[in-house]
């Protein structure tokens, strides 16, 4: 079993800056991918931002184009995204994710869920 512990969420101004970590602990050994997606009120969960493994290709929405960083820590097991310019659109609550199917924007392909963290973006 693997846990995902997000953290990072919080209340900001648009134009602000946001950085969320989300920490993996448990059976982590096997090379794995992660995800950011979330979830507004009303909407479904949408996929935000995707690493790989080794870091060296990520993925994101068009929405949060060059506005967010995803980035990873293997040696803390641990990924970051990181948020600029924020908008009251980006309101919402954001879930890491794991995958060890090697599946980046795919819902359905990822394997463990955190618990969410809210972040509330102000106009």
């Amino acid at each position: 079993q693997v846990q995902l512990v997000e953290s990072g969420g919080g209340l900001v101004q648009a134009g602000g800056s946001l950085r969320l970590s989300c920490a993996a602990s448990g059976r982590t050994y096997r090379p794995y991918a992660m995800g950011w997606f979330r979830q507004a009120p009303g909407k479904e969960r949408e996929f935000v931002a995707a690493i790989s493994w080794s870091g060296s290709s990520t993925y994101y929405t068009d929405s949060v184009k060059g506005r967010f960083t995803i980035s990873r820590d293997n040696a803390k097991n641990t990924v970051y995204l990181q948020m600029n310019n924020l908008k009251p659109e980006d309101t919402a609550v954001y879930y890491c994710a794991l995958s060890l199917r090697g599946s980046y924007t795919d819902n359905d392909g990822y394997d463990y869920w955190g618990q969410g963290t809210q972040v509330t973006v102000s106009s």
